[in-house]
């Protein structure tokens, strides 16, 4: 039998991943130990990346090939995927970001890199969801408060699961410059990549972490969706526009900015 200091002290991570899973005394102790070693593992890996001496550039060109060597295997598996691009947000967005926007934080750009996925109809998202947090994405690291759910419906997936019910999809913009008809699914995800993909293993000190995070954004649409979010005023040029607009009013202090002075 057990003890519980057995479970937070000598239990290897794999019995414990197998106690945490099963009902029993000590599946809750388990439960907190994992917790706390998932904080202790990302804390370790986001230090990782202020003591490295890597460009943005290297770290952007690993997510990348990992992200687009996943994919690559999904769409030669069978995977449902139109299309699949990525992006780096340009400089000078990001300086329009920060100057429409109350936060002035460069660190709250969440999409300096984005990856977004096409599937040919909308029976496809959830598949499509459920094979990414399967092969690439942690659902651990996903960043809370930064997702949005305008195409599924939750509360009718969950009926047919005879699950509780969820929330509907939002019904808030996912950008207050997007367009009236915008919809997305949208979550930003702190992806892990291996240490030795930017750095000799020989160079990694013994005691550093061997996995570092980077703020990655992920958007998912059906293809219909997709062509309405390109047309109109869901266009990215109209996005642009009411955003530079947002940008002049709010340099200018003029009394229709909705935003409060900072």
């Amino acid at each position: 039998m057990l003890t519980t200091h057995e479970v937070a002290a000598d239990l290897p991570a794999r019995d414990l991943f197998l106690v945490a899973s099963s009902h029993g005394p000590h599946q809750k102790w388990a439960c907190v130990v994992l917790k706390v070693m998932h904080i202790i593992h990302h804390i370790n890996g986001r230090a990782g990346l202020l003591t490295m001496s890597v460009s943005d550039e290297i770290i952007f060109r690993e997510i990348e090939l990992k992200v687009m060597q996943v994919v690559e295997q999904l769409r030669a598996a069978g995977a449902p995927l139109t299309e699949w691009e990525w992006s780096r947000k340009p400089r000078d967005s990001q300086i329009t970001k920060l100057l429409a926007k109350r936060s002035t934080l460069a660190a709250n750009i969440y999409d300096k890199l984005r990856f977004r996925l096409i599937v040919p109809a909308p029976d496809d998202l959830v598949p499509m969801l459920g094979t990414l947090t399967r092969q690439l994405i942690p659902f651990n690291y996903i960043v809370p408060g930064e997702s949005v759910n305008q195409l599924l419906d939750l509360r009718q997936l969950s009926h047919e699961r005879l699950a509780p019910p969820s929330p509907a999809p939002s019904e808030i913009p996912y950008n207050e410059f997007s367009g009236p008809e915008y919809r997305i699914i949208n979550f930003v995800a702190d992806l892990p990549l291996r240490m030795d993909r930017l750095v000799p293993r020989t160079e990694i000190p013994a005691d550093a972490a061997h996995v570092v995070f980077m703020l990655t954004e992920f958007q998912i649409a059906d293809k219909a969706t997709a062509l309405l979010n390109e047309s109109g005023a869901s266009s990215h040029e109209a996005y642009k526009a009411r955003q530079n607009e947002r940008v002049r009013m709010r340099l200018f202090r003029e009394k229709d900015d909705p935003l409060p002075p900072d």
